[in-house]
């Protein structure tokens, strides 16, 4: 099995490097596959001929990358780049980071000049692209691309809308575009990252019904927490667990319940959406409207009653996945990407998704879908070229599914066609996810590649079914886009966006927890005004009537 697995492992990454790196071979090619092309050129940093793979010589290459908490902390430990190596004779001394410190800590390696040769999925933020782009830090990568990256490049000439959502306004392509299509619009995989799910066993146990209104879900969790729904005599239940301030599992998904749905990120991104939804063509700051005070008056009741699960504020995925998988189960209800990273798929079985509440506002977010925040080559590299060629091996759809997901043997199967297919056997895909993939920054998975590879997980596609049946019919019928601001709006959000989103953060986190929302809220609302949120909404408000112009 062991040689199998390593022989269409090695079949898979020739066919990469064949595309990306074999000079003077152009058999046509259609869809998003590029042609094979070569890859030929001088390193004008002085580094060593490159023509193709494998070098003649080695060349060793400096990255930093986020990992996943359970992933191993040296990637050459990942079969699939040490196949990689073999094939390129590239070696890769990896610095890798746990995803919830990777910001702090490459912003201390950006500031202390030690830079790596690239970022493998660098998290730039637009106004990071644009600053570190400006000075040199990170090089732009229009002519390797298309010199070096014929993978990639064919991929951006079959759809000129990814290229221009990570074109900046300066005409540059600073950071390689990551992704995976799954749906699309409202029906998009991310477009709701925040699903409330309900322990089906402590209703049964409790004689209650599903709830359809925040009274109703209230009540719930009170039961859950005086029932003693697990059984075992003990007063441990935790109604309701969630993730303060992050991509997926905040509680401001609850505050659509009172018309103004309200997302937070953490750790901050200075172009992140937060707070911002789109009424009517005009953008505007959740944490100004009356809705916004209403739930957060109405929920610090739960946190009073002690409904609420106050390790909320400082969870990380490891904390939270174990919040699940205690002896005796201890979580009544939880916001979450998918259940069973915290429940497990034996307990997941009887955990379901409560359908928003009664004219609940379902927030349309723009997560998911492509990125343009995947790896950067900086001015310290000395072979850009051959970086260039070696990432742009992940852009060969093989390549690109196993880098993000897990290898041939154990995330996917091959059929006879050659086709990579899903397994459908996995015990826990989201943890093993973060086992077996190398980075979710790398390759782009496309609706053009599903013909050979089906990247869709079971999951995923469940997720998006569900999505469609209860959350679409009451969804935003606006969003605020990816917009890819110009350098005076990045200088606004730059200068005001950090302060006021930890200021908000702040506030609702201490009203939540303690109350007296009421009575500060017009002296939170002078303060915003005093911190410039004007003037931050009329820098959005430019980006999107520009965005939404240039649609028509």
């Amino acid at each position: 099995m062991k040689r199998k697995w390593s022989m269409l492992m090695t079949a898979a990454i020739c066919t990469s490097l064949l595309l990306s790196a074999c000079s003077g071979n152009n058999a046509e090619q259609s869809g998003n596959d590029a042609p094979p092309t070569s890859n030929s050129g001088k390193n004008t940093k002085g580094g060593s001929d490159f023509a193709s793979f494998p070098l003649k010589e080695a060349v060793t290459l400096k990255a930093v990358a986020p990992r996943p908490p359970l992933a191993p902390s040296d990637f050459n430990d990942q079969p699939l780049i040490q196949q990689l190596e073999k094939n390129t004779n590239v070696h890769v001394d990896w610095n890798t980071i746990v995803e919830t410190d990777f910001l702090d800590k490459r912003n201390l390696l950006l500031a202390s000049g030690n830079l790596p040769d690239f970022f493998l999925g660098s998290r730039f933020s637009d106004t990071e692209l644009v600053r570190y782009g400006g000075d040199g830090t990170i090089i732009p990568l229009n002519d390797l691309i298309d010199k070096h990256m014929p993978n990639l490049k064919g991929i951006l000439d079959a759809r000129p809308d990814i290229k221009a959502s990570i074109t900046s306004p300066d005409g540059n392509i600073y950071a390689l575009p990551s992704g995976e299509e799954i749906g699309s619009g409202q029906e998009e995989i991310g477009a709701n990252p925040d699903f409330l799910y309900i322990n089906q066993d402590w209703l049964d146990k409790l004689h209650l019904k599903m709830p359809t209104t925040m009274d109703e879900y209230t009540a719930v969790l009170e039961a859950f927490k005086t029932g003693d729904p697990n059984g075992n005599g003990k007063a441990d239940e935790i109604p309701l667990t969630y993730i303060d301030n992050f991509w997926t599992g905040d509680i401001g998904v609850l505050f659509g319940a009172f018309g103004v749905p309200d997302k937070t990120y953490r750790p901050n991104n200075p172009t992140y959406i937060d707070h911002l939804n789109v009424v009517d063509g005009k953008v505007v700051f959740s944490a100004q409207q009356e809705g916004f005070k209403e739930a957060v008056s109405y929920i610090s009741r739960w946190f009073e009653k002690s409904l609420v699960d106050l390790e909320a504020f400082t969870h990380d995925y490891t904390t939270y996945f174990a919040r699940g998988k205690t002896e005796d189960e201890t979580i009544g209800s939880m916001i979450w990407w998918d259940k069973n990273d915290v429940a497990g798929p034996e307990r997941g079985k009887h955990w379901v998704i409560v359908p928003p509440f009664k004219d609940m506002v379902v927030k349309w977010n723009n997560g998911g879908g492509t990125g343009r925040d995947g790896s950067a080559i900086t001015k310290a590299n000395e072979h850009p070229e051959v970086t260039a060629a070696w990432l742009d091996s992940f852009y060969e759809p093989a390549m690109a599914a196993q880098a993000r997901f897990g290898p041939i043997g154990v995330w996917f199967d091959q059929d006879a066609s050659g086709k990579l297919v899903g397994k459908t056997d996995l015990a826990n895909p989201g943890e093993l996810r973060q086992k077996t993939a190398v980075s979710g920054g790398i390759g782009l998975l496309l609706d053009g590649h599903l013909d050979k590879v089906a990247y869709i997980e079971p999951r995923a596609q469940e997720r998006v079914n569900d999505s469609i049946q209860y959350f679409v019919p009451q969804m935003e019928k606006e969003r605020f886009p990816n917009v890819f601001f110009n350098e005076e709006e990045l200088a606004v959000i730059d200068r005001l966006k950090p302060d006021i989103s930890a200021y908000v953060n702040k506030m609702r986190a201490k009203w939540l927890m303690s109350g007296g929302v009421e009575q500060e809220w017009d002296e939170f609302q002078n303060t915003l005004k005093k911190m410039g949120i004007d003037e931050l909404l009329a820098a959005h408000q430019s980006g999107y009537d520009r965005y939404m112009a240039a649609k028509k």
